[in-house]
């Protein structure tokens, strides 16, 4: 019998808001790990009915990889299962036993790429998370959501982990087999209220959108991600963040060891601050004088000395490249019409999005809107915005509540409020 049976969940006229803890109906099921239970699992799956709930677990932290270490399913019909993807590398069979029906899959751009990574593809989805959003939900997390909409409350303990552990701790897979257990009823519960409020439509082409993206384009210069980077002042300094980023980088593929646990951000900051001039002076830094950073000191030393010898003429930029508009800062003082734009822009949308109990960056890219006010085409219409929203991959939903709006902000000539 499942806790929705045989618990009531409180009302917020309670005067004291007790959740239920979440419970697994079925028991904690074994671990998929071997062939024969692969070919269960794949076809008990297959006979299930109705849209499948699925998760994995990563080793974010720990791992330089993003791969899949645990893989969370529930079906009707089919129960619960938890694969751990690591003995097969490849679980395309399980993906194509279930290719034909929804996947409910919350935050479904974190666990896409993983999944693929091991053959399990869908052709439709449901991202409870963004459903959420949608709605208007303050907190979109799936803990945050099982409680509001369903009224259950559910452990938060282990979202941490290292899941790259073997072998896996029971209590570790309570709480991963807890993240598909009640994904089902939240996906039937909020369809009904995006049907409720009109906004089915846009969750199906916000669905249908997540799908067809195109791989994430790698960001250039990822060393300057590096935190603490405000602290470099100068290009020399620059260097040498850049040579101990990429030196570590190196080491933590090939160790596949999670960069920070390599050398943490803190090390590469002091030393480009410190611009030690020798080894010695290097390993007397307070953030070289762990365990990690010392077991790879000579290649520090070389990074940093090799920065400290570059011309000058290959000493990175001070700035990011970046192919867009500058920092809405330098707009008023830079292109004060581009400003006023910007200001009636922001505002616009920002008025639809609280109307429509949205997040305003849910309406509209708050990088598209900054495009098209930086570089409004020549002749502003209606079918022209509406031809640029669409070329930076707005939906149909999202430009149906801008485009009108927008194009009277490209004509804006009101003085422009300061720009954050």
């Amino acid at each position: 019998m499942s806790p929705a049976e045989t618990q009531q969940p409180s009302t917020p006229d309670d005067p004291i808001v007790s959740l239920p803890l979440l419970e697994l109906r079925d028991g904690l099921s074994d671990v998929v790990e071997d062939e024969a239970a692969l070919t269960e699992t794949v076809e008990a799956f297959r006979a299930g009915t109705g849209p499948v709930a699925v998760d994995a677990e990563r080793a974010s932290g720990y791992r330089y990889s993003h791969r899949a270490y645990l893989v969370q399913l529930r079906r009707e019909g089919s129960g619960s299962a938890l694969v751990d993807p690591i003995p097969f590398g490849d679980l395309s069979a399980l993906g194509d036993a279930i290719v034909d029906t929804e996947w409910i899959i919350h935050a479904a751009n974190q666990d896409l790429a993983c999944l693929a990574e091991v053959g399990m593809v869908p052709r439709q989805v449901f991202d409870t998370e963004l459903a959420g959003r949608l709605l208007g939900y303050p907190k979109v997390g799936l803990a945050s959501l099982v409680s509001e909409v369903l009224g259950y409350r559910m452990r938060k303990e282990h979202s941490a982990a290292d899941w790259s552990t073997r072998p896996l701790p029971a209590p570790w897979l309570v709480y991963a087999a807890l993240d598909v257990e009640m994904l089902i009823e939240l996906r039937n519960a909020i369809e009904q209220e995006l049907r409720r409020e009109g906004k089915w439509e846009w969750a199906e082409q916000e669905f249908a959108a997540i799908l067809d993206a195109p791989p994430r384009e790698p960001k250039p210069d990822p060393w300057r991600r590096t935190s603490g980077m405000h602290r470099v002042r100068n290009r020399r300094s620059l260097a040498v963040v850049r040579a101990l980023w990429e030196a570590r980088d190196q080491i933590a593929e090939s160790a596949d060891i999670s960069p920070g646990r390599v050398l943490p951000d803190a090390a590469i900051v002091e030393a480009a601050s410190a611009m030690p001039a020798d080894r010695e002076t290097l390993q007397k830094l307070t953030a070289f004088k762990g365990r990690g950073a010392h077991r790879h000191m000579r290649t520090w030393w070389e990074a940093v000395d090799h920065a400290r010898r570059l011309p000058d003429s290959e000493l990175p930029k001070q700035g990011p490249r970046y192919d867009g508009p500058p920092p809405a800062r330098a707009w008023a003082d830079r292109d004060p019409d581009a400003a006023a734009r910007l200001s009636a822009a922001r505002t616009a949308v920002a008025e639809i999005a609280e109307a429509h109990r949205l997040p305003t960056e849910n309406l509209l890219a708050p990088d598209t809107i900054r495009r098209l006010a930086w570089s409004p085409p020549r002749d502003v219409s209606l079918e022209v915005v509406t031809t640029f929203l669409r070329e930076h991959h707005a939906r149909p939903w999202q430009i149906g509540l801008t485009a009108d709006v927008l194009t009277d902000a490209m004509t804006s000539e009101a003085p422009a409020k300061p720009l954050d």
